[in-house]
Parts: C-alpha cells; structure tokens; sequence
C-alpha cells in the first residue's frame, strides 16, 4: 500500500493508496494525521486500498485551539474553526486535487470529533463534499463545555443550530446533492460523549429537511473507542467506493 506524507502550510498529510474514490478524513479529537494508522483504522480497510478503489487523505486536526480550548467562550472557539477550514479549503483541496489529477468530488469521513468536522464541512460546502460519513459524532458544539455569548460564528459552524432553519432553493439543492452517514453504538462512552444522543438527533434533523440521510445505530455491546470504528468503517465503506 502507498503512503505519501506531506507537510500542508504547516500541517500534516498523510495519503494512503495509489487511486480510488478521495476521503478527506478528519482526526479524532486534537488528533494528528496518523491517528487512524496508529489505531487499526488504515488496516482495517487495506483491501480497498490495495484494490485502488480509495484513497484516503488523512489531516491534522486544529482542535486544541478551537473547539477543545475551554479557555474561551463558543464564539470565538467558532472563529478559530474557520481558520482550520480556510486551511483545509485553500491548502489541503487543492493537493487532494493536484494528486487526484484535476478537480473531483471529494467525501469526507471521521470518528468522534472527526465525524462532527466530516459532517459539517459537508453541510457548509457540498458543492465539494457531498458524502460525508460519521462515526460517533456529537453535532451540537454548544454541549462542549461551552460558554459566553453566541453569535454568527457559532450559529454557521454547528450543524444543530443552522440545519433547524435551511429551506428555499439552498435546501433544494442540497437535497439532490448531499448524502450523509450517521453511525453510533450504544456503549460505553456514547452516552457520556453525547454521541449517541446527539447522533440520533441529528439524524432526526437531517431526515426532517428531506436530506439524505441514514442512521446505523449499533448495539449496547459498542463502545465509543477505536476497536468499534475499525468494525464499523470496514462494514460501511466498501459502499461508497
């Protein structure tokens, strides 16, 4: 199998395989780039990268300045977000382009708070994302120890607050356009992420604006850890590519 690692205006890339459907994958919390080859996560789909049916772009997250930095209030954790995504929009895409041999469409993917960064970039900008897959997210940022006062920032960085109120023509649009994947397990650690609830409620979000949608919700014997998401991106994955 192919590993290319590269470094991106000052993060980290890390390509595995030689062709396929591109995965933009996003870390788990205050991950770096080789998290899911450290925990089981590139094995557990090497069948489809030797096949050359995907690539996967593995990234570095920027979470301990954001979303994680419980020294500051909501608002501007959401104004450093941005920041990560101009990254990942003007510095990362394009490389994933250069290296895919032009532009193409590009699927997202990640586990905990990576399912949540998968979710979102897909819902801000589907005109690049429109598949996004999400093991164990919570896709409410306002129930990450948050707090001070909430404005525009937040509002358009988390999906429970801005997918309550799409509708017109955008709406339209992401209907013929977007598709995501929710999945989450019952076990330990789900309950006290908020992922299994907020997964569900996100699903129940999504569906209700007539998104493509679809929610796998796995047993009380799956916890919110690594072992699950190997089981549950080598079930799932084989689907999209």
């Amino acid at each position: 199998m192919r590993r290319d690692q590269v470094e991106v205006g000052g993060g980290t890339v890390i390509a595995y395989g030689h062709y396929g459907r591109p995965f933009l994958v996003f870390p788990s919390e205050q991950g770096r780039a080789w998290d899911w080859e450290s925990n089981g996560m590139i094995d557990a789909v090497r069948p489809l990268l030797d096949d050359g049916r995907v690539k996967l772009y593995c990234v570095d997250s920027y979470d301990g300045a954001s979303w994680s930095n419980r020294s500051i209030p909501l608002e501007e954790r959401a104004r450093q977000h941005d920041g990560y995504e101009s990254w990942v929009l003007d510095q990362v895409l394009p490389m994933i382009h250069a290296d895919s041999g032009g532009p193409r469409e590009v699927a997202t993917m990640g586990c905990s708070l990576g399912a949540f960064h998968s979710v979102l970039f897909s819902l801000r900008r589907a005109d690049l994302f429109p598949l996004a897959l999400g093991f164990s997210g919570n896709y409410d940022a306002s129930s990450w120890h948050g707090w001070g006062e909430r404005g525009d920032a937040l509002y358009f960085a988390n999906p429970a607050d801005f997918v309550p109120n799409l509708n017109g023509d955008h709406l339209d649009w992401l209907r013929s356009r977007l598709s995501i994947l929710l999945v989450v397990g019952q076990g330990q650690w789900e309950d006290t992420t908020g992922s299994l609830p907020s997964t569900r409620h996100m699903a129940g979000l999504l569906q209700d604006k007539g998104l493509r949608c679809e929610l796998d919700v796995w047993g009380h014997d799956v916890p919110h850890d690594w072992p699950s998401w190997r089981n549950q991106v080598a079930h799932h994955l084989p689907r999209f590519c």
